[in-house]
C-alpha cells in the first residue's frame, strides 16, 4: 500500500481515491517539491476534513472551503451584471438548497451559472463545494466545483409555497400564504454609508403556526396598507434569526400581495392561570375591561404611551399593559383577542401582569374560531368559547358582556328602574361593569371597585336601565 492509499484509508470524506490522488499531486506541484507524497497527503487530508460538514447548518460564514450533499429546492433566474475594469459580464444565478437540517442558498458564477440554468432541476441532489460567506439574506456558498449525487437521497420536499412550520434559517425564495395578524408603522434608521433605510413589520399566521414578517425599504409601506384578517402571500422572502426567532424579511427583490385564498389560523393559548413571572407566552381570552391611554416621558425626554386591559378565560384572569404601538389597537370590552408573545411580569400590588410590546401580536378573533383557543392537557378549553359556557344555567351572554334579557332567572321579578338594591354574588365578571351571579340571578353592577373573578361581594345601590348603580361594594 502506498502512503497516499495509507492516508486516504484514514480519511473519513465523501472523495474518491483517484480525486485524492489528484489532489495530492496538486498539493506537491503547489509547494514546489518542499514536500513529498506522504506530506502532500497529511495536508490534503486535514483541508478536507476541515472542509466536511455534517449538513447544512453546520456552513458558517469564515470556512475556507465548505462540502455538502443537499438537494435542489429552487432555482432562480440568470442575473448579469458588469465587472470593474471588465469588458465581459458577470453572470450569477442563486439556487437553493437543502437538507434535512436546514437550507443555504448557493450562488453559481459564470460558467456555473449557465450550467445551473440548463441543466439543474428541482429535486435535484447534489455535492457542492463552496466558500461560504455571509450574504444578504443570511449565509450563502459560493460554488466552486458541483456535480449530481444520484446514489443519496434526502428527505426534503420541495415545494412551490411554505408554511409556516416548514421555514428554516437561511431559507431564501420563500413564497407563504397566511392571514395578517398583526401590523405595525414604517420605522426609519440611519445606516452606516449616511442613507436613511426604512423598515416595518407585520405578523402572519396559517395552520401550523406564525411568524414575523419584516418589510424593508421600497416595501415597508406594505404594512400600512394591509388591515388584519386579510390574506396575503409573501413572495420572494428570506428567514432569519433575531433573538433566537426566525423571521421571514422582504426586500426590493420580494413583495406582499393579497390574494383570494382561505387560510385558518388558531393561536395555541396557555392557560391564564398557569402562568409565571418570566415567561413569554400566548394567551387567549375576553377583553373584560380597557383603560383610556396614557403618555409618559422616557428618561430620553421622548414620549411613550401605554394601556392597560383586562383578558379573561375560563382558568382566571389578568391585566395586560400594551406598550407603544400596542396601545393604539382597537380592542374593548367584549372583544375576544389573541396575543402573542407577551412577558409574564410582577405587576401592581403583586399581581401578575402581561407586557405586550414590540414583538408581541394582538389579534382581535372572530367569536366562533376563538371558542377552539387553548385547550389544556385534560382537554379543558381554557380559550374563549370556556368562558360563556361557564355558567351553570347555560344562558347567553351579549357580544358586549352585560347580561342579556335571557340572564335572569324566571323565578325573579326584574328590578325597577330607580329603585333601591342590594344584591349579594360571585363575581363572574371582573372590571366595570362587574357582573355577580346568586346562583339564580345574574346583576350587572357599575362600580369602580377592583374585585377579583370568583369572589363573593355584596353591592348596594340604585337601578338604571337594569344596572345597578353601587354607591357601596363590601
Amino acid at each position: 500500500m502506498s502512503d497516499i492509499e495509507g492516508v486516504y484509508e484514514d480519511l473519513e470524506a465523501d472523495v474518491s481515491l483517484e480525486e485524492f490522488r489528484e489532489a495530492v499531486e496538486a498539493k506537491v506541484e503547489q509547494m514546489g517539491g518542499l514536500a513529498d507524497e506522504e506530506t502532500a497527503a497529511m495536508l490534503v487530508a486535514h483541508e478536507i476534513g476541515e472542509s466536511e460538514v455534517g449538513g447544512v447548518a453546520d456552513i458558517e460564514p469564515g470556512m475556507e472551503e465548505a462540502k455538502f450533499v443537499a438537494k435542489v429546492i429552487s432555482i432562480g433566474e440568470l442575473r448579469t451584471f458588469e465587472r470593474d475594469g471588465e469588458d465581459a459580464d458577470g453572470r450569477v444565478v442563486n439556487v437553493e438548497v437543502a437538507d434535512e437540517t436546514g437550507s443555504v442558498r448557493a450562488a453559481f458564477w459564470d460558467e456555473h451559472a449557465e450550467a445551473a440554468v440548463s441543466e439543474l432541476e428541482e429535486g435535484q441532489v447534489l455535492k457542492v463545494a463552496g466558500r461560504p460567506k455571509e450574504g444578504f439574506s443570511g449565509v450563502e456558498v459560493s460554488v466552486d466545483d458541483v456535480e449530481p449525487d444520484d446514489e443519496t437521497e434526502i428527505d426534503v420536499t420541495v415545494s412551490d409555497t411554505h408554511t409556516v412550520e416548514d421555514l428554516s434559517l437561511g431559507l431564501s425564495n420563500v413564497n407563504l400564504v397566511g392571514l395578517v395578524l398583526d401590523t405595525g408603522s414604517v420605522r426609519t434608521f440611519d445606516r452606516d454609508d449616511g442613507s436613511e433605510g426604512r423598515v416595518s413589520n407585520l405578523t402572519l399566521g396559517d395552520e401550523t403556526g406564525r411568524i414575523r414578517v419584516t418589510l424593508w425599504d421600497e416595501r415597508a409601506d406594505l404594512a400600512t396598507e394591509l388591515e388584519p384578517d386579510a390574506t396575503v402571500e409573501v413572495v420572494d422572502g428570506y428567514v432569519k434569526e433575531r433573538d433566537g426567532n426566525l423571521e421571514l424579511h422582504v426586500g426590493n427583490r420580494g413583495t406582499v400581495e393579497e390574494v383570494d385564498e382561505d387560510v385558518e389560523y388558531v393561536p395555541e393559548s396557555t392557560p391564564i392561570e398557569t402562568v409565571e413571572i418570566g415567561q413569554t407566552v400566548d394567551i387567549a381570552g375576553v377583553v373584560r375591561s380597557a383603560d383610556p391611554k396614557r403618555t409618559f416621558d422616557r428618561d430620553d425626554g421622548s414620549e411613550g404611551q401605554v394601556r392597560n386591559i383586562r383578558v379573561q378565560d375560563a382558568t382566571d384572569d389578568i391585566r395586560v399593559a400594551l406598550w407603544g404601538e400596542k396601545a393604539d389597537v382597537d380592542v374593548g370590552p367584549g372583544d375576544e383577542v389573541a396575543l402573542g408573545d407577551v412577558e409574564i411580569q410582577d405587576g401592581w400590588q403583586d399581581d401578575l401582569e402581561a407586557s405586550a410590546g414590540w414583538q408581541s401580536t394582538i389579534t382581535v378573533l372572530e367569536s366562533e374560531s376563538a371558542g377552539d383557543a387553548g385547550a389544556d392537557d385534560d382537554g379543558a378549553s381554557a380559550g374563549l368559547s370556556a368562558f360563556a359556557d361557564g355558567a351553570d344555567n347555560g344562558d347567553e351572554q351579549s357580544t358586549t358582556g352585560e347580561p342579556t334579557a335571557s340572564d335572569s332567572a324566571s323565578d325573579t321579578d326584574d328590578p325597577s328602574d330607580g329603585e333601591e338594591l342590594e344584591f349579594t354574588g360571585v363575581v363572574v365578571q371582573a372590571g366595570n361593569p362587574v357582573v355577580l351571579d346568586d346562583g339564580e340571578t345574574t346583576m350587572s353592577v357599575a362600580t369602580n371597585v377592583d374585585v377579583g373573578l370568583g369572589e363573593e361581594i355584596t353591592a348596594r345601590g340604585v337601578v338604571r336601565d337594569g344596572r345597578l348603580e353601587a354607591t357601596d361594594v363590601f
